[in-house]
């Protein structure tokens, strides 16, 4: 890995967005990072099922991204989706406004838990794992389907209750492990470097596009506070965008664990000073993001971290796993949403310039 990495940062407006993703992964050099003649995996970001905003991948982030691989010649894109003990692949498509757009740009969509779409096989890394041998000590399993093609995740700027925040290294949590990932919780930090590493060993080329239109400050990756910040980021390296970005958020990139030790390691760059940021200027911002506490963050460090850690293979091993599911399911779906969080995505909708960018792909289906 080289030491100097390159971020793209653009400001951008819900008039120019489609050109200002063109100009991003330009900037980025998106053309170096992965060979034309491979297949490119979409993978999106579906953090809730509903249309929170700055919890998922927003529609235009999904279109421009598409647009400006397609324009370089990369026509062999498909999406991949995956699932989570409490997230609906489908309804989070549907309802975030994907589907038209893989219809109107052709875009193949595949599911990771179907058997009909992939498989899982024992995959053996040749790098050291800091966490995934001991989580899963019958064998690590990767989808055979990811082997020998691009990657592109698609994240937002946001907080999350367990990794401070959350990007393009976190992307590949929900693609890479099967519904059991949940067990990595306590190693969380040491998972998605892992991950890294292995992305790197079976990819044949990975880069991020990261959208900031709106950013999830608080207990995210579902219920945060959106604001609005105008801001969307790409880059080869998945240590320094998401460095980038937590930097945004005020955050200090090598205070945070998974971003420290993948720089540490060699998996890329996440001090700041040693990344060359292009684009627009970003040298004066800081949001001032916190995660906060809600009732899921306290469950989840009790489950995990605290000390009641000890009863985890009790909760997550046997079928009490389903009654923790349906915890989690009820609190964000039928208390958070209805009650709240609803409400706080129809003021986006109506009040801010990006959220009635959404009405528009609600209501036309894309903006080509």
């Amino acid at each position: 890995m080289p030491s100097r990495a390159t971020v793209a940062v653009l400001k951008t407006t819900p008039e120019t967005i489609l050109q200002d993703y063109d100009r991003l992964l330009g900037l980025a050099r998106v053309e170096d990072a992965l060979p034309l003649d491979k297949p490119v995996i979409l993978k999106d970001n579906i953090s809730w099922h509903y249309p929170f905003p700055s919890a998922n991948t927003t529609p235009w982030q999904l279109e421009g991204t598409i647009r400006a691989l397609e324009r370089r010649g990369y026509d062999k894109l498909v999406c991949v989706q995956n699932r989570t003990v409490v997230t609906n692949a489908f309804k989070g498509e549907d309802l975030n406004n994907y589907v038209p757009i893989f219809r109107r740009y052709g875009i193949p969509v595949l599911y990771n838990f179907r058997e009909s779409d992939m498989t899982w096989d024992i995959y053996e890394p040749k790098a050291r794992m800091d966490a995934l041998r001991a989580v899963y000590p019958e064998g690590i399993r990767i989808p055979t389907y990811f082997v020998g093609k691009s990657i592109v995740h698609l994240p937002t700027v946001k907080c999350h209750i367990y990794t401070t925040t959350t990007g393009a290294m976190k992307n590949a949590f929900g693609g890479l492990l099967n519904h059991k990932r949940h067990y990595t919780h306590t190693w969380i930090h040491e998972t998605l470097v892992d991950l890294l590493k292995i992305q790197q060993e079976i990819h044949t080329g990975i880069f991020a596009v990261m959208d900031g239109t709106t950013a999830g400050n608080g207990t995210g990756p579902r219920v945060m506070k959106p604001e609005v910040k105008n801001v969307i980021l790409a880059s080869a390296d998945q240590v320094a965008i998401d460095a980038v970005a937590a930097k945004l958020m005020g955050f200090d990139p090598m205070m945070i664990k998974y971003i420290r030790m993948a720089h540490e390691e060699g998996l890329g760059v996440g001090d700041v000073n040693e990344i060359e940021i292009v684009g627009d200027d970003i040298s004066g911002e800081d949001w001032d993001f916190h995660v906060g506490l809600n009732l899921h963050r306290v469950l989840g460090w009790l489950s995990w971290y605290g000390p009641t850690k000890f009863l985890q293979k009790l909760l997550f091993h046997t079928p009490l796993v389903h009654a923790t599911a349906f915890v989690s399911e009820a609190y964000h779906d039928y208390f958070r949403w209805p009650l709240k969080e609803r409400h706080v995505y129809d003021r986006w909708r109506q009040e801010t310039t990006w959220g009635q960018l959404f009405e528009k792909y609600l209501r036309d289906g894309s903006l080509r």
